[in-house]
């Protein structure tokens, strides 16, 4: 009796999907981008993307796939050359997008800029020095640069966000996934990221001794993206929302003043969220998550500004993007907390993801957006609610999450670190 329903269970809960298959090349539109009187926008699109890409080569593979016969010892050479060339180009652009100088277009602002009268507010790192709630520093064998300890009443916060973002994200009827940190090279280039060069911000695992072909992820769209890999969903189960929690890592680094600190790290926890819908519908589910989005942080009480990105800030996926900004008094600047974007059917054909309309498989269009991107949310909740008498005020919307505390105070629990040399 338990076991049937158990199984009974399972089969209720799993994804609408009907059918896996395989193919062996990423169906990309081909009939668009060797189209010769596509070539003019396509260069304009690659130029203004500021993207990698050559629609010349392109068009010469093509030509040369096109001159070889199925079975030729060099068609499934030039093939893969030709398909090569056709991944790196980027996706369309909105229309809208296309007019956009290099400044983005601000939508609209929320909340007020707090008043600190004639107190300077503090920047997050000499907030949390004097509180005793992280560090970043002395931290001796256990890790190295751009890390960070949250301690005490930090770190609870930290929960108290992913908790808050986790149970708004299901009442809105997404579906909550764990998914793993380490996928393969297929997935990630699939999703748009680059491997391997010189540019990428993707960690690669040592083949010696983990095996070929294993990254670290860098966000839970692409395992999101990747579980529904060779799937076929029915019309009617559309739009699929998915949400995750999972650790980000990033190789990147910057040198820049702005971005200084714990704004940008190379590992960070993330609230994701990806959406999968029909084409016509893929621009309304793009502004249903940048509105999420709004919902989720608004009542955190920090002055935002909503910005609709030009081409050159989309990155080769996205054909349109939305990033929210949060004022960070202490650092008398705005930093990004989150983005959204519209992939339309970039990352669906290469990872085959179809949907069934009048008996027709078509593409579907994926969507992603971020609900709660951990360190700099803590920035701007921190330096916005700081008081000057030494204490930070919780919004009241998260004070449920965190064991219904109204503020947070010096940490006296953990000592402050002390290294000491051991002699041999």
């Amino acid at each position: 009796m338990f076991l049937r329903l158990f199984f009974k269970i399972r089969f209720i809960r799993k994804p609408p999907m009907v059918r896996k298959f395989s193919t062996c090349f990423p169906d990309i539109d081909i009939d668009y981008y060797c189209d010769v009187k596509n070539m003019l926008e396509i260069k304009r699109n690659i130029q203004d993307r500021k993207g990698i890409g050559d629609i010349n080569k392109v068009q010469e593979m093509y030509s040369l796939y096109k001159d070889t016969q199925i079975g030729d010892l060099s068609h499934l050479s030039i093939k893969e050359n030709l398909y090569k060339e056709l991944a790196k180009l980027p996706n369309k652009t909105h229309p809208m997008v296309k007019g956009y100088t290099e400044t983005p277009q601000v939508v609209h602002e929320i909340n007020k800029k707090k008043d600190f009268g004639p107190h300077n507010p503090l920047e997050f790192s000499e907030i949390t020095q004097h509180l005793n709630l992280m560090r970043t520093d002395k931290l001796g064998y256990t890790c190295g640069n751009k890390s960070y300890y949250y301690l005490g009443e930090l770190a609870e916060l930290e929960e108290a966000l992913i908790k808050y973002t986790v149970f708004s994200l299901l009442k809105r009827k997404f579906q909550l996934v764990s998914v793993p940190d380490i996928l393969s090279s297929n997935v990630l280039q699939s999703c748009g990221m680059t491997i391997n060069n010189d540019r990428t911000q993707i960690y690669s695992l040592d083949p010696v001794h983990h095996g070929p072909d294993l990254y670290l992820s860098g966000t839970a769209e692409m395992s999101l993206a990747g579980l529904l890999t060779n799937t076929v969903h029915s019309e009617k189960d559309l739009p699929l929302k998915l949400a995750a929690v999972s650790r980000c890592y990033r190789a990147e680094t910057s040198n820049l003043v702005d971005e200084r600190g714990t704004y940008r790290v190379h590992q960070f926890t993330k609230v994701e969220m990806f959406a999968v819908s029909t084409p016509q519908n893929s621009d309304e589910m793009l502004e249903y998550l940048r509105e999420t989005q709004e919902e989720l942080f608004s009542p955190l009480d920090f002055h935002m500004k909503v910005l609709d990105m030009p081409p050159h800030e989309l990155g080769a996926p996205a054909y349109r993007k939305y990033d929210i900004e949060a004022w960070m008094p202490g650092r008398n600047n705005y930093g990004e907390i989150s983005s959204c974007s519209n992939c339309t059917d970039y990352q669906s054909r290469r990872l085959n993801i179809k949907y069934v309309n009048e008996n027709k498989l078509k593409y579907v269009h994926t969507l992603n957006g971020t609900a709660c991107a951990i360190p700099r949310m803590l920035i701007a909740l921190l330096e916005t609610h700081q008081d000057p008498k030494g204490k930070i005020n919780i919004p009241s919307v998260l004070q449920p999450f965190i064991n219904s505390k109204k503020f947070i105070v010096k940490n006296s629990n953990v000592p402050k670190l002390k290294l000491m040399k051991l002699k041999k």
